[in-house]
């Protein structure tokens, strides 16, 4: 099967490549590296070191064998994606090749514009692409739980039967972002279902959950590390409280810490995408996902990180609740289905409490670089805060 993903550099995109190099499939990539840049404009960098996108091909290479076709460029530019999509055909199209932090576009104008734009034409270009160049191509999107937001009733996976005034219909399920950010991803999954309807486009839309971990199998065995952020802008709850408790820094969830969000391990995220890759959508199907393994409240993530340190570190960790910089409920009613990927045969790898370790084993031989980077773990970038950037 010949794969693309685009935004192959990503935490990400780069552990997916390596699943499907694994595999015998035939990757290729596209990534402008505006992450590594995004990262370096908020004082950041990953805490793993992680090698140039040519050294890490050359190590693919060396190591498993196999060669990456890499294009690099802006998905966003049209001309950039037909090209490659003319010379690769793939089977499939990963597209993870979009700004992903809420807080980046929250910073101010400009951030916001270059999220939104960015954003939504890099999808509408995959979809011409595909139309135009492989029509039976499947279209794998990632998209975000955060879409539907955390409405006071179940979120289904996509769409949903719904009466009203006496009358039934089966309906996409409401959507109530919290960011610029999953704003977009709302319109890449509107702009994706009527491009299914208009030109029956196979497509997958995976909302995922808040992903968390350092390995995968391939990673483990490799050596071939991914990208791993702690600051406030790019890294996520879960692996900013490891990275806390390592540096000796108080863990610090937001406001009363009640916001539930579903989550999975980055082993895990990578198995659910390749079980769609493996099992794509009938000709002309537009299907949705939801990706993640359990919801936990960022209090009980808290919790769980400072209780496995200080067994396994035998130092004090303290959990010092600070004021959410965020617009979001803090204590909430949050019950998700998620039976689709498991019926294709998903089943969760290791329980948290063991990604845990395993995340603070990792951080533990970078524990200089983090303590570098304490200053941006801090939440700096306010919702309500008014600037133009």
């Amino acid at each position: 099967m010949k794969v693309m993903i685009l935004g192959i550099d990503g935490y990400i995109g780069w552990a997916l490549a390596l699943r499907e190099i694994s595999k015998g499939n035939e990757v290729s990539g596209i990534d402008n590296f505006f992450t590594r840049r995004r990262v370096r404009e908020v004082d950041s960098d990953s805490v793993i070191p992680i090698s140039t996108m040519q050294k890490r091909i050359s190590q693919v290479r060396e190591k498993m064998g196999k060669r990456i076709n890499f294009y690099r460029g802006d998905v966003a530019n049209p001309k950039l994606i037909m090209d490659a999509v003319r010379e690769e055909r793939p089977d499939v199209i990963v597209h993870l090749a979009e700004q992903r932090s809420a807080p980046y576009s929250m910073i101010g104008l400009r951030q916001a514009t270059q999220t939104m734009v960015k954003n939504v034409v890099s999808t509408l270009n995959i979809i011409y692409a595909v139309k135009d160049i492989v029509p039976k191509a499947h279209i794998l999107k990632l998209g975000t739980m955060g879409e539907y937001g955390t409405p006071n009733i179940d979120i289904p996976e996509g769409f949903f039967e719904i009466e009203y005034h006496g009358r039934r219909d089966y309906l996409p399920f409401p959507k109530q972002a919290g960011s610029w950010y999953h704003w977009t991803k709302v319109h890449d999954s509107n702009n994706l279902m009527f491009a299914n309807k208009v030109w029956k486009l196979a497509i997958t839309d995976v909302m995922q959950g808040v992903v968390y971990g350092t390995r995968t199998r391939e990673i483990s065995e490799t050596g071939l590390r991914t990208r791993f952020d702690i600051d406030e802008v790019w890294g996520t709850a879960l692996n900013r409280f490891c990275a806390q408790a390592i540096a000796g820094l108080p863990i610090t969830p937001y406001g009363k810490g009640g916001q539930t969000r579903g989550f999975l391990s980055l082993e895990d995220s990578i198995s659910c995408l390749d079980i769609a890759i493996d099992n794509p959508p009938n000709e002309g199907e537009y299907r949705v996902f939801n990706q993640f393994d359990e919801h936990y409240s960022v209090m009980q993530l808290a919790t769980m990180v400072k209780e496995i340190f200080e067994s396994e570190y035998g130092k004090e960790a303290r959990i010092v609740n600070v004021p959410n910089p965020r617009i979001e409920a803090e204590e909430h009613y949050y019950n998700p289905e998620h039976i689709k990927l498991a019926r294709l045969g998903y089943r969760r790898s290791r329980e948290l409490k063991d990604e845990i370790s395993l995340i603070l084993e990792d951080l533990s031989h970078n524990r200089a670089r983090i303590e570098s980077l304490k200053e941006v773990i801090s939440p700096r970038t306010v919702w309500q805060k008014s600037s133009v950037n």
